[in-house]
């Protein structure tokens, strides 16, 4: 029975550039979208830029430029991922359209008929420098349940434990590094606390979809079930604040002045509407489409970090503004590189555009992506030498090497002409069916570690046979024109392209690029593949071309090697003609500063934000070049020697106010430098003299 099935994957936020843990989860729902196109299933595949908020409203305010031109700029970037790992959406849409601002309006207003929505008065902080309310992002604290220090103002990451952000203690703005006041505003809320929610989800949760699956895997069941306790009474859900006060960038709130959506209520809305703008260009009837009544399915892959939005918030949105809920959640773990998390600031990121820049080929890491995924939610750890041993063992060595060793028989002996008589093709059909229903389920049920380990098994089981059969030795006597040779070899070498045939249309989903280019031009048969052309045995072959290179461990390990992020400062010797007088040092204002905030500039390999106390409450922003020698939080309540009247530098990030000094060796080469710090009795404010 074939199915229509509307994919979507999490919408990355448009305030920084695609990272290797955006290009997994692309290459996991392509992978799958392939899959099942290839059983004749209709898929509409859609995303979009998550493209509100206010880290976009503030970056873009430091970057001088428009929220719009910030979303803007990392929006042309986007193909250059996308096309360069072979991820094939139909659709790719942002949640700041017109499309998305109507049905955002239009959900909302079902929630309201349902009485869902509810205003409240609400105690907030805010940020008496910057001059507005700040987002749970925008303040830490110490946790108020496990009392870990520098943990953000809605969720602690040590404990797990989530709270309103004025739980926190001694809680300071991220922004400026003020203490926040408290004021009140008034605010709308989700209801997700009501029972009937609470039963919904219950219900969701538990029943399976249309396929008569789960919905979701048995870990995010645990989790979810754990937020929803045994019944109502029980229940850790609480309401859901969904406005936001002005300063915001978002979708204004059509009956209340003032206020705007928070970005997590539109953000997963911008499925719906990037299909919308499908279908629209496509002339689909989106509502047709989308009705809670028929049988097209909706599933999302998404990060286990978002489980919480998409899993609680979504279903009962959807479900209760009388819109289909989804079919299926599939979670996924986050990648880990040599089993430490990413982070740029420690130099353990892997740049996705640098891995294409380095010419290596995008889809080894599609296979070796593909060879780790699999149904749980575990994390994806990437080693270089598992990754150089896979592709060029898995790859090159059992998979292409059966091409590379048969081939030539074929393409010299017969002409390039395959044979197989009616029981050998009834044999191999037989063979060849039984691998496939299992691969093809396999990759279904998205385990696609175990697809590749049936795929190489039958890879090694093609090679051994032929290893068995010795061609090499056949030939010899098939020279000298024996017949029987003749025909030995010219099974033998025929049943190998078989399987190397049915092995590429298994591999396919996940090397789309090397299946078209074996399909058209060593077999010169149609592209794309169905399932059922593996079943089909060729008839004839082109010469044996290069098909994959392996890895080049020389040029895969600079992919590895630690940023090189340090900023190089030249110090000189003095000489006569450098020396100042007593009235030049006394035109420079050294102040001592306390840094209360830090912020890692993903954008930068050099420079890190840091929020400066210099007395009084004043603060300052400088930017300084040390992300390679300091983590900020590890800055956060040092004392340093500011140069507080140097003239304000505006740069990328915004406006550098001053400079604090830092001393190195003055060899080039030196892999230290060190932030002065005064003595622990000064304070901020006084001045060195």
């Amino acid at each position: 029975m074939h199915r229509t099935i509307f994919v979507t994957t999490a919408l990355p936020y448009s305030n920084g550039s695609f990272h290797i843990g955006h290009i997994m989860e692309y290459i996991q729902a392509d992978i799958w979208v392939r899959s099942m196109r290839m059983s004749e299933h209709k898929i509409y595949f859609v995303s979009a830029d998550d493209a509100h908020g206010a880290p976009i409203m503030l970056k873009a305010e430091s970057m001088g430029i428009t929220p719009k031109e910030l979303t803007d700029l990392y929006s042309k970037e986007r193909p250059k991922y996308l096309n360069g790992f072979h991820i094939k959406f139909d659709h790719w849409h942002s949640t700041d359209s017109k499309e998305n601002t109507l049905l955002s309006h239009e959900i909302y207003k079902k929630l309201q008929d349902h009485n869902l929505i509810e205003k409240k008065i609400i105690k907030q902080l805010y940020d008496p420098v910057k001059h507005m309310f700040l987002a749970d992002r925008y303040i830490k604290g110490t946790c108020p349940k496990c009392k870990s220090d520098n943990q953000y103002g809605d969720s602690c990451e040590e404990c797990g434990s989530t709270y309103n952000p004025t739980e926190l203690i001694n809680p300071h703005s991220t922004l400026t590094g003020a203490k926040p006041l408290l004021r009140s505003s008034e605010h709308l809320f989700f209801k997700l606390s009501d029972p009937r929610c609470t039963s919904f989800l219950r219900r969701w949760i538990n029943t399976k979809n249309i396929n008569n699956k789960n919905k979701l895997q048995d870990e995010v069941v645990a989790k979810i079930s754990e937020w929803l306790g045994k019944d109502d009474e029980n229940s850790k859900l609480e309401d859901w604040d969904i406005s936001r006060d002005a300063p915001y960038f978002g979708i204004e709130i059509p009956d209340f002045k003032g206020k705007y959506f928070y970005v997590w209520l539109d953000a997963p809305i911008g499925y719906l509407s990037s299909l919308k703008s499908y279908c629209t260009s496509e002339g689909i009837n989106f509502e047709e489409l989308l009705d809670k009544n028929n049988s097209v399915e909706q599933i999302h892959f998404i990060g286990k970090d978002i489980i919480y939005f998409h899993t609680l918030f979504w279903p009962v949105m959807l479900n209760f503004s009388n819109r289909k809920t989804p079919d299926s959640v599939h979670v996924h773990g986050f990648v880990t590189i040599d089993g430490k998390k990413m982070s740029k600031s420690r130099g353990t990121g892997i740049s996705p555009l640098h891995y294409l820049d380095l010419g290596l080929n995008p889809e080894w890491l599609r296979y070796y992506f593909a060879s780790k995924l699999n149904s749980k939610v575990e994390d994806i750890d990437i080693n270089k030498d598992d990754f150089i041993n896979k592709v060029n063992s898995d790859l090159i060595g059992k998979y292409i090497n059966i091409a590379s060793r048969s081939a030539p028989f074929i393409t010299n002996f017969f002409s390039g002409k395959l044979t197989f008589d009616k029981n050998t093709e009834e044999l191999m059909i037989r063979e060849i069916k039984l691998k496939l229903n299992l691969i093809i389920q396999l990759f279904e049920d998205r385990e696609y570690n175990k697809a590749t380990r049936e795929i190489m098994s039958y890879a090694d089981y093609t090679n051994q046979t032929f290893d068995i059969s010795k061609p090499w030795e056949i030939a010899k006597k098939a020279r000298n024109g024996d017949a029987s040779s003749i025909k030995n070899l010219h099974e033998v070498c025929s049943f190998a392209i078989a399987r190397f045939k049915a092995i590429s249309v298994m591999l396919s989903p996940i090397l789309p690029e090397t299946a078209m280019s074996i399909c058209l031009d060593f077999f010169k048969i149609k592209y794309p593949f169905k399932w059922d052309d593996a079943l089909i045995l060729p008839e004839k072959i082109e010469p044996f071309k290069h098909m994959m290179s392996r890895i080049d461990e020389k040029i895969f390990s600079k992919l590895f090697e630690e940023q090189k992020t340090k900023e190089k400062e030249s110090i000189k010797m003095l000489n006569d003609k450098d020396l100042i007088n007593i009235e030049d040092f006394a035109k420079l204002d050294l102040v001592v500063a306390k840094i209360v905030n830090c912020e890692n500039l993903e954008e930068s390999n050099k420079l890190l934000k840091l929020t400066l106390d210099y007395g009084e409450e004043n603060y300052k922003n400088v930017f300084s070049g040390i992300k390679s020698y300091y983590k900020p939080e590890d800055l956060i309540g040092k004392l340093v020697i500011l140069v507080s009247n140097l003239k304000p530098r505006k740069m990328k990030f915004g406006i550098s106010e001053g400079m604090v000094l830092a001393a190195s060796n003055k060899d080039d080469k030196s892999k230290e430098i060190y932030l002065i710090e005064p003595s622990a009795y000064t304070k901020p404010g006084m001045r060195i003299t």
